[in-house]
């Protein structure tokens, strides 16, 4: 609780975009945003008030980052396990719960889960060995169970000598068949203590080497039948998992249907575009949900919107100002989104967003637009 506000205080470990969007979020509703930080440098922790250092998988820290804190939840999945039952034994407030979020942590804990459910997943099984992925089959996708994000962590492996290199690593590995895909698609749906539960309108993702760069709301020439089969998805794991805050599933379309790829409890790039695209952004929605406040309406605010992740480019050229300058007198309509990071070549810096009724002239918009803001030209 924040003494002066006497508003509750969130406590988010981590301090990357996500937490510097839920700190604007934060602000429109009075509550006081903690973030801890590993660098004082982080994107969060250039712009919240109260910012704390250290490191989230040590204990001391955690338990004084917590100290005080309404609740406390997270902008990536990454603390151990131990450390987070720990919090809870404290008596801290954390959500999602450590119970939940294993299954963002850890992709064999959540393939095994998802199929318990009795939800559509792409065939998988641990491997340890060569023989264990030839036993699977070639060829296949291999996933580390823990740690991987944003590509990172996944490998497409066509021969016996691929497999190999990727075992050298010694790190644990699950396999995955390799999906006839159609498209990506991405269902976000938010969750309170008290199972009050608002899901988004499902979205198509548009990835390039391993990174989301565009989010389509709502997913174009998707049938009914399919999009209620992706809410009902999402509704089963955010309930049965006991999820509270944003969940985000990531599915695969293929021609004989739906299938789960991956879970993220935490707001995801996939629901960046409601900030302006829906009537409540998934990082006011992820507070309220964490609080156990009543949830804010999920629905359009406008028929289509897209958003195009920006990423930094090659040294040279305008400045980052000027082309942001540029941008803007060129297309007023566009929302630009910068996290105030350093540039580096690959990196997410950014998000542009733009929303109106002929999607086809969004799409080049918003593509145009990160493409300016990345290149210069």
């Amino acid at each position: 609780m924040d003494e002066a506000t006497q508003l509750p205080t969130v406590g988010m470990i981590g301090a990357g975009q996500l937490a510097r969007m839920t700190h604007q979020a934060a602000i429109s509703l009075g509550q006081s945003l903690r973030v801890l930080a590993a660098d004082p440098a982080e994107s969060a922790a250039a712009v919240a008030a109260e910012v704390r250092t250290g490191d989230y998988r040590d204990l001391d820290d955690l338990r004084a980052f917590a100290s005080g804190a309404t609740v406390v939840t997270f902008d990536h999945e990454h603390v151990p396990q131990e450390a987070l039952r720990a919090l809870v034994d404290d008596g801290v407030d954390v959500q999602p719960r450590p119970e939940a979020l294993v299954f963002a942590q850890d992709k064999q804990a959540m393939r095994e889960r998802i199929g318990e459910l009795g939800l559509p997943q792409p065939r998988w099984r641990p491997v340890g060995s060569i023989s264990d992925v030839e036993a699977f089959g070639l060829p296949c996708v291999l996933k580390a169970a823990t740690g991987g994000y944003d590509g990172k962590g996944v490998w497409v492996v066509e021969a016996p000598g691929d497999a190999q290199a990727v075992l050298a690593s010694g790190i644990r590995l699950i396999a995955e068949e390799l999906m006839p895909l159609e498209r990506e698609l991405a269902v976000q749906v938010a969750r309170s203590p008290r199972g009050e539960a608002a899901v988004y309108p499902v979205v198509e993702t548009v990835q390039r080497g391993g990174i989301c760069t565009e989010v389509i709301a709502p997913a174009p020439r998707l049938n009914a039948e399919h999009a209620e089969a992706a809410a009902a998805i999402a509704r089963t794991v955010a309930e049965e998992l006991d999820v509270c805050g944003m969940l985000a599933v990531e599915l695969f379309q293929t021609p004989k249907g739906l299938f789960v790829n991956e879970l993220a409890m935490r707001a995801h790039n996939s629901g960046h575009w409601t900030i302006e695209g829906a009537v409540t952004s998934q990082f006011e929605q992820h507070l309220r949900a964490v609080l156990d406040y009543p949830l804010g309406s999920a629905e359009l605010a406008a028929p289509f919107t897209v958003m195009a992740n920006v990423l930094g480019g090659e040294p040279g050229g305008p400045r980052l100002d000027e082309r942001l300058q540029h941008l803007l007198a060129e297309d007023p309509g566009a929302h630009v989104h910068l996290y105030g990071k350093a540039v580096r070549p690959g990196r997410k810096i950014g998000h542009v967003t733009v929303c109106g009724d002929d999607l086809d002239d969004l799409r080049k918009r918003a593509a145009r637009a990160a493409q300016w803001l990345t290149e210069g030209k």
